[in-house]
């Protein structure tokens, strides 16, 4: 059987989580294909809220199998604290539940300390990058002098990949960062440990899923951060450091571009994002605050205040149109609850044309304004809601305002934080 991905259509924080969550329920092996723990996906299962970095979205369901993909970048201390916190409440009883690829790279002190380095020198200019060395493992990998997860247990070529890095990094930090260096021995010790706890889960977790999906299992591919940040296509220079768009996830768990039969984007039913960079529709007075507050807009790995604004069909076309968007899962929904007017944002207008898809460029963006198109609100609230002929007229009419906007069909419909406040209204396997 296929797999089927799933992406961020706008900035992240889309609500991947909860979706991936839920879809999981119905898949075999839940599969995170690229970045680290710069991602944060919050669950709410039973009143429980569950904040994950890197252990994929599916974890929370018993014998389902969870694989951190090759196109991974991973802290090891950070990925044994959350195993030890998942199993502290109860899951991961069985270690076969969790695969770590051995392609994956590692993400190590320097990292972290260039990352948080170069983020103050760029004063003004800071991208709101987490600081949590996830750019920097990325050059190291396209650099040609990474280390991966497989790399941990081959003690003599760890020990002289690492101390070639060193030399680099060390006179990197203190020549031109003036930070202080780093010992080698102090790492080794560290790596002496990761390599204890985290061989029961370090494998090749690319084949691993290959021979899922030839048995015919359910495979769901979990995407992080949104297309907006995708080093490629996004608000360059202020994305991330690695593809988010559905035609990375072949590569970042494995398996060819064939095996992906479906691929369902997430859009957050009004926009936010967090850190630098251009926001055409964002609401910088007490409406963006409101949403903030009645949608806890806070990130779920930094906590930093996200920025808010009106939904931008603009972004979400051009994430479906890059990635081949089948069908939506809208979310969040409820926080719009008591907001009249709403208002779309359908078009930019830059130096006098009006764009339906965004610009390539950073001036570009910085020269785009909205063009927007009101529509009526509701004050009914909607968490009781199963179907769609439960919610009101208004929610309705907005909803089917966003489909025909963006060009293609809802799936899902999220309108809590909860599980059972979810609508589904077609397959996504």
């Amino acid at each position: 059987m296929p797999a089927t991905a799933v992406i961020g259509t706008q900035w992240g924080d889309e609500g991947k989580g909860k979706i991936v969550d839920l879809l999981a329920a119905d898949a075999d092996m839940i599969v995170r294909y690229h970045g680290g723990n710069n991602a944060g996906h919050t669950l709410v299962v039973g009143g429980e809220k569950t904040i994950l970095n890197l252990v994929p979205a599916g974890v929370l369901h018993p014998g389902k199998v969870c694989v951190m993909g090759p196109g991974m970048v991973i802290d090891p201390e950070v990925l044994i604290r959350e195993i030890d916190a998942l199993k502290a409440r109860g899951y991961l009883r069985d270690d076969a539940w969790l695969r770590v690829a051995e392609q994956a790279h590692v993400i190590l002190p320097y990292h972290r300390a260039i990352d948080r380095a170069r983020e103050r020198m760029r004063e003004a200019g800071a991208i709101g990058t987490t600081g949590r060395g996830i750019g920097p493992a990325y050059e190291d990998k396209m650099a040609r002098t990474g280390i991966r997860f497989g790399d941990l247990f081959d003690d003599a070529g760890f020990r002289e990949a690492l101390g070639r890095s060193l030399r680099e990094k060390n006179e990197y930090l203190q020549a031109l960062l003036g930070e202080t260096p780093h010992e080698a021995a102090d790492i080794l010790a560290l790596a002496r440990e990761w390599r204890t706890r985290l061989a029961p889960y370090v494998t090749d977790a690319g084949a691993e899923v290959r021979a899922a999906i030839a048995r015919g299992q359910r495979v769901l591919l979990e995407g992080a951060q949104g297309m907006l940040l995708d080093v490629d296509h996004g608000t360059y220079p202020y994305v991330t450091s690695s593809n988010c768009v559905a035609g990375s996830a072949s590569a970042g768990a494995g398996i060819p571009q064939r095996a992906i039969g479906r691929v369902i984007g997430i859009a957050k039913t009004y926009t936010t994002r967090v850190g630098g960079g251009p926001f055409p529709t964002e609401l910088d007075d007490a409406l963006g605050e409101r949403l903030r507050a009645d949608g806890d807009e806070y990130g779920a790995t930094t906590g930093r205040p996200r920025r808010c604004g009106w939904f931008d069909a603009v972004v979400v076309r051009q994430a479906i149109a890059l990635s081949g968007v089948d069908g939506l899962a809208f979310t969040k929904l409820d926080v719009l609850t008591g907001m009249d007017p709403l208002r779309v944002c359908v078009a930019y207008e830059v130096d006098g044309r009006r764009l339906d898809l965004p610009p390539a460029t950073q001036a570009g963006w910085a020269r785009a304004k909205p063009v927007y198109e009101e529509l009526p609100g509701w004050t009914e609230p909607l968490g009781g809601a199963r179907s769609l002929g439960d919610l009101p007229a208004n929610a309705r009419r907005y909803l089917d305002f966003l489909v025909h906007a963006v060009g293609a069909p809802m799936v899902i419909l999220s309108i809590g934080a909860g599980r059972e406040q979810t609508i589904r209204l077609g397959d996504v396997f």
